[in-house]
Parts: structure tokens; C-alpha cells; sequence
């Protein structure tokens, strides 16, 4: 029998968003990041395992073009990821008590969904699991079953603190869209080899029109 998952996607505020990207993105910066958001989203959307996507934002900028794709949307606190991770995961519960809830950054635009129900499947074996991100330093997933406490260790190196609270990493071949968060323009340039999705591509495709 296969497991449902309820994934909760924080956004942050976007004037504060990929502020390591503003010198690469300029004007372009708040779209950015609400494309970026966006892909991620539609791709959880697309994953046959993801019964619904609920987005943590406080951010109004980012609420409606999320919630127009398909996301449930609830308010971020503003009191730290891990707390808005809570919060949507207090949500999904409420909702869909017997899914698996799931916490996945919303900075992938390169997210293939068959890559990502890939890791929920491995995921859906343990009681709590994690995928770490291209670096091995951070995570993009963590997870756990229906049932479990969910204790996100999200920030920093949230790798080695998710190892430490006992989850199991996820080390499978063929998921590199999910390990492939974008922080800085070499992120971004490696997610654009593995191929954006369309709302980052548009974005994409004004910064650095083809010659």
C-alpha cells in the first residue's frame, strides 16, 4: 500500500529572499524567488505520493500566485524556519491525520517529480528521513511517518543535526533535483544543467536573454 504525503513549504518573506543572489538577479530578484517557489511547488503537486502541498508564508506576494497552482496556504509565525515547519505540519495533521508529513525547501527549480516520489518512497520506510542537500552540509526533505513526532532540525548544518536526532539519510542515486537547493549563482548554474522549471526558466530567460 502506498504512503500519502502532506508536504509543508515554508516561503519566506521575499524582500528578504536569495539574498545571496541579488547582485546576479537585481530587479528581478522578487520574481525570482517566486518562481523558484513556484516550481517547487507544482512539482510536489505532480508527485503522484503528494496529496496536498501546504505553504508557510507570510508573505502576500508569495500566497497567491502559490495558492493559485494549488498549495494550501497557512501564516507563517515569523518565528524561525523550524516553528513555520511546525505550523504547517500542525496543518497537514489536522487535515490528513493518517499521511506522512513531510518538510521540503522551496528553493528546487530544477524538482523532477518522479525524482522527488523517488525519496519519498525510500523515505516512507523509516520513521523519520532526511535527503541532505548537493553539498552534504544542509538538507531539502525531511520526513516522517504518520504518527511519528516530527522534529525538523532545519539550518546551518542541518545535516549533521538531523543525523544526531536519528533520522536516516536518504543516499540514493538518481535525486539530484531534490538535493539541488539554489542559494548562490553557482547553485543556480548547476540547476540550470539539470534543467529549470518553467517559471524559473522565464525568469531566467529576462536576466540573461539568449544572444
Amino acid at each position: 500500500m502506498s504512503i500519502g504525503w502532506s508536504l509543508v513549504i515554508p516561503v519566506k518573506t521575499l524582500v528578504a529572499a536569495k539574498s545571496r543572489l541579488a547582485a546576479a538577479t537585481g530587479r528581478h530578484r522578487t520574481a525570482f524567488a517566486v518562481a523558484v517557489a513556484g516550481d517547487t511547488v507544482a512539482a510536489a503537486l505532480a508527485c503522484p505520493p503528494v496529496a496536498r502541498v501546504i505553504v508557510v508564508t507570510s508573505d502576500p506576494a508569495a500566497a497567491g500566485p502559490l495558492a493559485a497552482l494549488g498549495a494550501d496556504v497557512v501564516h507563517d509565525p515569523d518565528r524561525g524556519l523550524n516553528t513555520a515547519l511546525r505550523t504547517g505540519a500542525a496543518e497537514a495533521v489536522r487535515v490528513a491525520p493518517g499521511d506522512a508529513v513531510g518538510a521540503l525547501q522551496a528553493d528546487l527549480p530544477a524538482l523532477r517529480p518522479a525524482e522527488l516520489a523517488v525519496a519519498l518512497e525510500a523515505a516512507g520506510e523509516f520513521d523519520q528521513a532526511f535527503v541532505p542537500d548537493a553539498l552534504d552540509i544542509g538538507t531539502t526533505f525531511y520526513g516522517v511517518r504518520a504518527g511519528m513526532p516530527f522534529k525538523p532540525r532545519f539550518g546551518g548544518e542541518s545535516r549533521a543535526k538531523h543525523l544526531a536526532g536519528g533520522a536516516k539519510e536518504l543516499c540514493l542515486p538518481g535525486i539530484e533535483s531534490v538535493r539541488r537547493d539554489v542559494d548562490t549563482p553557482d547553485d543556480l548554474r548547476a540547476a540550470i544543467e539539470l534543467g529549470l522549471g518553467r517559471h524559473t526558466a522565464a525568469v531566467v530567460a529576462e536576466l540573461w536573454p539568449p544572444s
